[in-house]
């Protein structure tokens, strides 16, 4: 007999280009206000001395973009698209760049969908976050491109909807890049292998609605896209 009351929840996972093996998910961390541009039209400023993170759980993945219901509780869904940093090894003490840099297994293109009215109420009354970015099928996610194939740079990375072009930027006009961000996040929380790191988006977010096609983008990467179903 089952030691567990239920079966466990498999563990989420991705694939990896050019292998037969999957990649497991510990936790999904996410850089805040990593583009300058971003952040102000957000109506803040962007923090240049330490980057700012906030969590979603990891069944919150939507893997390979695909169909999604718009989701409940809102009427102002947004995207945000985003490199995705997954982390092949982990440290229980602060690491430096350099060994920051060799933590990475790999690179995906990501969608960090938020709750924007949910967000808004939450920072009008100085409450967490959670609600607006931790929502289900929150994170749209592609295959997992491993690290001696790729390495971010000054890629282009951007994002379509029905055709339009919404968002567009460049890599190397992230504030903190990967390196930068792991460790600073390893200061912060154990960091174990399977942790993804949502790395901040460019200018540009905006609503999606039912209907909407939509079509993300980093140059060398696999494409990811999707489609918002109504409820």
């Amino acid at each position: 007999m089952s030691r567990f009351l239920f079966p466990p929840a498999v563990p989420p996972s991705l694939p990896v280009i050019g292998s037969p093996q999957r990649f497991p998910v510990h936790r999904i961390y996410c850089v805040g206000r990593n583009f300058s541009e971003h952040a102000r039209e957000m109506g803040a400023e962007a923090p240049r001395e330490a980057p700012v993170f906030f969590c979603k759980p990891a069944d919150a993945l939507l893997v390979g973009g695909g169909d999604m219901t718009y989701p409940m509780a809102t009427d102002d869904l947004h995207h945000e698209v985003e490199l995705v940093a997954a982390l092949g090894t982990g440290s229980n003490a602060p690491v430096d760049r350099d060994t920051a840099a060799g933590m990475v297994f790999g690179y995906a293109i990501g969608l960090d969908l938020t709750r924007r009215d949910r967000q808004a109420e939450a920072k009008a009354a100085r409450l967490p976050w959670d609600v607006a970015k931790g929502f289900d099928r929150s994170a749209p996610i592609s295959a997992l491109t491993p690290a001696e194939r790729w390495q971010p740079g000054n890629q282009a990375i951007w994002f379509d909807v029905n055709g339009e072009r919404r968002q567009s930027g460049h890599l190397d006009d992230m504030i903190h890049d990967v390196p930068a961000a792991i460790a600073a996040l390893s200061a912060l929380f154990e960091l174990r292998a399977g942790d993804l790191l949502f790395m901040g988006t460019p200018a540009g977010v905006g609503p999606l609605r039912p209907g909407d096609y939509w079509q993300a983008g980093i140059d060398g990467l696999p494409m990811l896209q999707g489609a918002i179903l109504g409820r």
